[in-house]
């Protein structure tokens, strides 16, 4: 048994959809938060920064106890996730594009599968190699969703304008996949006017992959908590965000607490 928290990061607060799948599958575990709120996005940020700003905030995750790091956040696992592993061999770091398309090549019953995502992490093609390497046989079909984070960091999650947009984007997965991987944190907010545009397209939720991928490697390694308690949940940000009370709720759903501000780390 081990109690240490789990440490999670993200370039905003995005990953606190993979938080509440975590609080979900490992109700026992304490989790520590980083959004790195003042320095998104990560999109449009180079590589090398991305690697930089990865490590920084491992180290902090690490400083702070966190007994496992998950990257929750798909252009930093795309750009940073074998840096972090070779950097720190001694800790479990996962990020969150393989437990989603090893769930979606599960999925899957005719191996044609969507991947929507940020412009960063659809320009990396990193879903369509990590599909290649679980089945080659799998055709990915891949959408750049720009406008999706900033309607969800909105709160305009309902309505006539996001059906729209969903439409919009979405329109060509139809009768060419049957199933859809959401390749972005924010977007499992959006999960219910996606599904209900996209009927008979199975979801891939990253977020609940990645909480059950951190279970399994928990109990591998025997770190599960032996807390009876739920979850405690420490957020850390490098920017008080404008609407931090809003979003975090809709993103966690549930109200959390106010954050440590962290600028110097």
């Amino acid at each position: 048994m081990e109690n240490r928290p789990i440490g999670v990061f993200d370039s905003g607060l995005g990953g606190l959809t993979v938080v509440k799948a975590l609080k979900k599958i490992l109700p026992n575990e304490r989790i520590l938060y980083f959004g790195d709120t003042a320095r998104l996005p990560y999109g449009v940020k180079s590589r090398d920064l991305i690697i930089q700003y990865s490590i920084q905030i491992a180290r902090f995750l690490i400083k702070n106890d966190a007994k496992m790091i998950i990257i929750a956040c798909n252009t930093a696992t795309a750009m940073a996730l074998e840096i972090l592993k070779n950097n720190f061999t001694h800790i479990p770091i996962i990020g969150v594009i393989e437990p989603g398309s090893v769930q979606a090549s599960l999925d899957s019953k005719n191996k044609k599968i969507g991947v929507i995502g940020t412009v960063a992490t659809i320009n990396s093609k990193a879903y369509d190699t990590s599909l290649s390497l679980i089945d080659k046989e799998i055709q990915v079909f891949s959408k750049q969703c720009p406008l999706f984070v900033p309607f969800v960091e909105e709160g305009m999650v309902k309505g006539e304008a996001i059906n729209l947009i969903v439409e919009h984007y979405l329109s060509s997965f139809k009768n060419k996949i049957d199933t859809m991987i959401l390749g972005c944190t924010h977007y499992p907010i959006l999960k219910p006017v996606i599904k209900d545009f996209v009927k008979n397209i199975k979801l891939v939720d990253s977020a609940s992959a990645v909480a059950n991928h951190a279970k399994s490697i928990l109990i591998k390694k025997r770190q599960m908590s032996e807390l009876e308690c739920p979850n405690q949940i420490e957020c850390f940000v490098t920017d008080l965000p404008r609407k931090f009370g809003k979003l975090g709720e809709i993103f966690l759903g549930e109200k959390i607490n106010h954050p440590q501000l962290v600028d110097d780390f």
